[in-house]
Parts: C-alpha cells; sequence; structure tokens
C-alpha cells in the first residue's frame, strides 16, 4: 500500500506542478506577445516577428505628442505619489487610533472610490471641477488621481497599523513623548512597509489611470493610457508595444529595488 500512495502523492504534485506552469505561462503570454512585437520591424504588430528592428522605440522618441504624454504622466507620478501617501496616511491613522462620530460613514467615504465605477466617478469628478473652473488642467487630473489612489493607499497603512502593537505607543507616551512626537518617532518606522505599499499602489493606479483621466484631460493634458487607448482606436502599430515595453521595463526595475532595498514579503 505504502508504493501506491508514494506514486498517488508523486501524481497530484506532478499534476500541480504543471497546472502551475500552465497559470504561469497563461500570465506571461500576453506580456511576451508585447515584447516581441514591439522589435517587429514590420509596419503592424506581428508575432513571431521577423526580424529584428528598434524601429518603433525610434519612432516613439521622435514623436513630440507621445513625449508631452510621458512628461506629463511623470509629472503627475510626481505629484500625486507624495500626496496621495501623506493625505492616506494621516487619514488611516486618525480612522484608527481616534475616536469621533461617524468614524465608519467617514472610512466608507474615503473607501468608496474603490466600489463607485470608474465612469460615474469620471463624471462627477468632470461636473464638480467643471463648476470650479479647473476642468482639463493638470490640476484636475491631480485632484482626480489623488481620489481614485487615495483608498489603496488607506487600506495598506490601515492593515500595518492593526497588525503594530498599540502598547508602543502607550510606553512612548507614558515616558512623556507628545501624540506628534510619538507618531513620529514610534508609529511612522513600524507603518513603513504599508505606506510604502501604499506608494506602489498610487503609483501603479496614478500612471495607469484610464477612465478618469478621459473625462479630465484636455488637449494639452493628454496622459500616456489616454494616448495609447485613442491611439489603438484611431490606428495600431507596434508604436503601443514599445511604450508597453518600456512600461514593462519600468515595472520590472521597481521591483527590483523594493526587494533589494525592503524585500517584497514585508509589503504584502
Amino acid at each position: 500500500m505504502a508504493p501506491d500512495r508514494n506514486l498517488s502523492r508523486r501524481l497530484i504534485r506532478l499534476a500541480a506542478t504543471a497546472a502551475g506552469a500552465l497559470v504561469y505561462l497563461f500570465l506571461a503570454l500576453p506580456v511576451l506577445v508585447i515584447v516581441l512585437s514591439a522589435f517587429s520591424p514590420d509596419p503592424y504588430p506581428q508575432f513571431p516577428p521577423r526580424g529584428f528592428s528598434l524601429r518603433w522605440f525610434e519612432a516613439l522618441m521622435q514623436d513630440p505628442a507621445w513625449m508631452e504624454s510621458l512628461v506629463i504622466s511623470a509629472l503627475l507620478l510626481a505629484i500625486v505619489t507624495p500626496v496621495t501617501v501623506a493625505l492616506g496616511t494621516f487619514a488611516a491613522w486618525a480612522l484608527a487610533r481616534l475616536e469621533f462620530r461617524y468614524r465608519g460613514a467617514l472610512q466608507a467615504f474615503i473607501l468608496s472610490p474603490l466600489m463607485i465605477p470608474q465612469v460615474v466617478l469620471g463624471i462627477a469628478l468632470l461636473y464638480v471641477l467643471t463648476a470650479a473652473g479647473i476642468a482639463g488642467t493638470l490640476s484636475s487630473l491631480v485632484i482626480g488621481h489623488i481620489v481614485v489612489a487615495l483608498p489603496y493607499v488607506v487600506r495598506t497603512v490601515s492593515v500595518s497599523l492593526a497588525a503594530m502593537d498599540r502598547r508602543l505607543e502607550a510606553v512612548a507616551m507614558s515616558l512623556g513623548a507628545g501624540r506628534w512626537y510619538t507618531f513620529r518617532k514610534v508609529t511612522l518606522p513600524l507603518i513603513k512597509p504599508g505606506i510604502l505599499a501604499g506608494a506602489v499602489f498610487a503609483a501603479v493606479t496614478s500612471f495607469g489611470e484610464v477612465s478618469v483621466s478621459l473625462f479630465l484631460s484636455a488637449p494639452d493634458t493628454v496622459t500616456v493610457p489616454v494616448r495609447v487607448f485613442n491611439y489603438v482606436d484611431q490606428t495600431f502599430d507596434p508604436t503601443v508595444n514599445a511604450i508597453s515595453v518600456i512600461f514593462i521595463a519600468i515595472a520590472v526595475l521597481l521591483l527590483m529595488v523594493i526587494e533589494k532595498t525592503l524585500g517584497l514579503v514585508k509589503l504584502m
């Protein structure tokens, strides 16, 4: 009976390994197609490519419209990420540590962009920001991206706060530290993994936001995702694949830096 059980276990492990490999292949195959098609010399996406060429990367770099969109997206990323992290961290701390009326309602309001359809949220922001006279400006995009990304920061920081031992804060304050000093010197270092995870989520959400940006952008404030959306709708050549490869390379580089400096496990 023992040999039969060992054989059954080996077969089960083999089947599980094969199933896992198929899942990973299914997830990686679209990325592989995009990467290889970006180096195709043909004027249309083709897989597998018939040759190797940097033609579409050169076309991307020489197109002022794409360069303008890259600058706008990078500027949004540089503004939205730190602002969202700061607001989300203070909001999560207030919801976790302070006692006040309607705390649950405020938390539901902050997290509501996760449940509201992005199209509805985009229309609502368009009406509000048009009434404020800033629709179509970079400021409107910053506000829209902060609204969309804020719930992710609040959730990740809230998880770190929930896992933190609150007795450490109590000890610091019992020794004479004020609430603000305790927050800076005790709480912030302990919840740093949640803050970094929130920063990653905020950056990724802002850089890839399409639905809200479609409503809030103007001809001179078109982000990269919106330009990709419009470009694919009007024409389709490997230029889109080239910029996708750049995004993939940046994402992989970011993950490598996080793994070397902090460790991905601490961000989970």
